[in-house]
């Protein structure tokens, strides 16, 4: 049976995570070429657990397959990738908050940006034993507990507090085209370098790149929630200049055009049962 299921946290993690992302599904023997994700720019931090088969992922479209650990940090990335899924495909991927994946490793997120990294390298012993056991889980809704408690553990031992940059990246991610940087940074209570040097700690990117990809994400889950609009109403309504302005920055982050990308993301695991991210 599939799972798709994109669901809340507990109260007590909201801070942190913004969401679970569960999806999987068993491919049949007889399918010889198994689906490929093609995963646009998000502005996101992640950890994912892959207790099944492992998942190869390849930068753009350059055919080097990278195997990915049990367990990963999804960094913020400024490029699509291509996620090659096993025949018993499963990802729990926890989505965190802005800010949050630096208050919980310390590690400056700048550091990370379009990388993958072994979890293990950075959380030692405790999540090998997550890993182990995901592994022997059966159900995923058994599994949520385990990723929770996890969770908590890392929450109860960290040292670094909130900011009021991190409610101001919360706000940049849901309205990406509405507000000046030297507004932002008034909200954070920074100057404009503290509040650039800042965002670039904990989100990894700058501000202004940021506020692109998380519109530019926005505009890939409104097509697949519509499909039949066209690209220049998509891009008008989320504040491009035009289509050739949607069209570029398509360019830079899948090194596609609309059209080829759109066509890429049909061949995602999702859509074996029907299902379009949104």
């Amino acid at each position: 049976m599939p799972v798709y299921d994109y669901r809340l946290p507990s109260p007590v993690l909201g801070e942190y995570v913004r969401i679970y992302q569960i999806v999987g599904c068993c491919f049949p023997a007889s399918m010889t070429d198994l689906p490929v994700k093609a995963y646009w720019p998000r502005a996101e931090n992640c950890l994912s657990f892959t207790p099944r088969d492992p998942e190869k992922v390849e930068y753009g479209f350059n055919g080097n397959l990278i195997e990915t650990p049990r367990s990963r940090i999804n960094s913020q990335h400024i490029i699509a990738t291509n996620r090659h899924v096993g025949r018993d495909f499963f990802i729990f991927q926890v989505v965190f908050q802005p800010g949050a994946l630096f208050r919980l490793t310390g590690i400056p997120s700048h550091e990370l940006t379009n990388t993958l990294i072994d979890a293990e390298a950075v959380f030692s012993s405790e999540i090998g034993i997550v890993n182990e056991q995901l592994a022997n889980t059966a159900h995923y809704e058994q599994m949520i507990g385990i990723v929770e408690r996890f969770l908590n553990y890392l929450v109860a031992r960290s040292k670094k507090r909130a900011l009021p940059i991190d409610k101001v990246s919360r706000y940049l991610l849901k309205n990406p085209n509405t507000a000046s940087l030297d507004w932002l940074a008034d909200q954070a209570c920074l100057s404009q370098r503290q509040f650039y040097r800042q965002f670039l700690e904990r989100e990894g990117i700058s501000p202004k790149l940021y506020g692109r990809i998380a519109r530019f994400e926005n505009a890939m889950k409104i097509k697949n929630a519509h499909p039949e609009r066209d690209w220049f109403s998509i891009a008008i309504e989320l504040g491009y200049y035009d289509y050739q302005h949607l069209a570029k920055d398509f360019k830079e982050f899948t090194c596609l055009n609309p059209t080829a990308f759109e066509t890429a993301t049909a061949k995602g695991p999702e859509r074996t049962f029907g299902i379009r991210e949104t």
